[in-house]
């Protein structure tokens, strides 16, 4: 019989490791542009924080998934904890000092999305062999509840602790560095990297988990208009209900409340979904995010109130969030073991390459035509890709899920698994997609 994932000791340990990991990122997230604001009083320099960590994220997404399928898992998540733990404690000791050079800082940024590309594809792998395929839907659902509580709580941490001193945030991020380094070397479930002849990093391997999810039409369907084209629209969505709300940068509340409501969604969602097995119900819960969003959008184009558009952007993320959480279960269970770092690379690659346009689409819409009309054609936007999933042969057609052991295997006495064969994206804050 499965025991429960509350007696899953490594289960247990990587959701710590991630915990201490996410809500660090989420703190140094907020204060690495207020320290390069701070230092250099260029607001310029510390948008360049951000551009810098996107583009190296989507440059390194698709080969940190062939690591991940290259090297011991567990051994690599340990790496990738050192350096960012290295690079972290660097920028403390140089802001502790009084100077944090520009170049330390976009460096620190940079190493940490190259990371980051490099870790999350392991831990889909790692999860793999520790959870069993029937638990896996509530063991996503379980990460996500995580990984939203900290985007709530890390940013208000950290501008506190910016606040008392510029250095508190990063030093608490490196302590936070060190307990998930701590927690990822006594999880006991290893991941065998996968042995191949050729390059690690040639058009082939770069591209096998591309050529995996286009080979499938329900997956291929459900990333490119799902992930890809709505997390689009929504993204431009919310970002002209901030700026429409906001009374042209007079006041932040409207804005800020329907931000807020964007992550009560989300949270409310990830905790919401263990209840009813979204992996069962992906295509429905789908089908119903990408309407809600249409009818969202209606509703904020005819009734120009913040309330309204905050409870309706909170609806729409509590339903992307069980849809996301019902996708990326079936993604991890579907995926042939010695793909799972690609393959989830590759998905997250697909929801993500457009995602920094939606804002700058959204300002662009609500320059020319104003909040009303921008609302509502970001809705027709959104209402091509609900026809899509609802109607697209391709959008019914789940793939269905291969024969593997319902437990995982049983670690030998070297610390690895036994002799057995051995038999995934997310949705992103503030968007409904995958």
């Amino acid at each position: 019989m499965t025991k429960p994932l509350r007696e899953n000791r490594d289960f247990r340990l990587l959701w710590l490791s991630g915990l201490f990991a996410v809500l660090g990122g989420q703190m140094s997230a907020l204060a690495l542009p207020l320290l390069v604001l701070k230092e250099t009083g260029s607001p310029v320099q510390a948008g360049a924080v951000g551009t810098v960590s996107v583009g190296a994220v989507l440059i390194t997404m698709l080969p940190g998934g062939v690591m991940a399928d290259r090297i011991e898992r567990r051994r690599l998540m340990r790496l990738c904890d050192v350096g960012s733990l290295t690079v972290v404690t660097a920028l403390t000791i140089a802001v502790f000092h009084g100077h944090a050079p520009m170049v330390l800082v976009l460096l620190v940024a940079g190493a940490g999305a190259v990371i980051s590309s490099v870790y999350a594809p392991a831990v889909f792998g790692l999860m793999r062999a520790v959870v069993p395929a029937d638990q896996m839907g509530t063991a996503t659902a379980r990460l996500q509840a995580r990984t939203q509580t900290a985007r709530l709580v890390g940013p208000l941490v950290g501008g506190a602790l910016f606040g008392l001193h510029p250095a508190l945030p990063f030093a608490v991020e490196a302590l936070g560095l060190l307990a998930s380094t701590v927690c990822v070397a006594l999880v006991r479930t290893r991941s065998r990297a996968r042995t191949a002849a050729g390059s690690a990093f040639s058009k082939r391997e770069l591209t096998a988990g591309l050529t995996f999810l286009w080979k499938i039409p329900y997956l291929r369907t459900v990333l490119l208009i799902f992930g890809l084209g709505m997390n689009f629209a929504f993204g431009s969505l919310t970002f002209i209900a901030l700026t429409a709300f906001s009374d042209g940068g007079r006041s932040g509340i409207g804005g800020g409340f329907v931000i807020s409501c964007v992550s009560a969604g989300a949270l409310a969602g990830a905790l919401f979904a263990p209840r009813i097995d979204p992996a069962r119900h992906s295509r429905v819960l789908i089908v119903a995010t990408c309407w809600t969003c249409v009818t969202a959008a209606g509703v904020m184009a005819w009734i120009g109130r913040p309330v309204v558009a905050g409870l309706m952007c909170a609806l729409c993320m509590f339903l992307s969030t069980v849809a996301s959480i019902g996708f990326l279960s079936k993604l991890l269970v579907v995926t042939p073991e010695e793909k799972v770092g690609r393959v989830q690379s590759a998905a997250g690659f697909l929801s993500s390459m457009v995602q920094p346009f939606g804002p700058l689409a959204g300002g662009a819409l609500l320059m020319a035509f104003g909040a009303r009309w921008a609302f509502g054609l970001t809705g027709c936007v959104l209402a091509v890709s609900a026809l899509v999933v609802t109607f697209a042969s391709s959008a019914r057609a789940e793939p269905a899920d291969p024969v593997r052991p319902a437990d995982p295997p049983e670690a030998g006495t070297d610390g690895r698994p036994e002799l057995a064969d051995p038999v995934e994206p997310g949705p992103k804050h503030a968007t409904p997609g995958v």
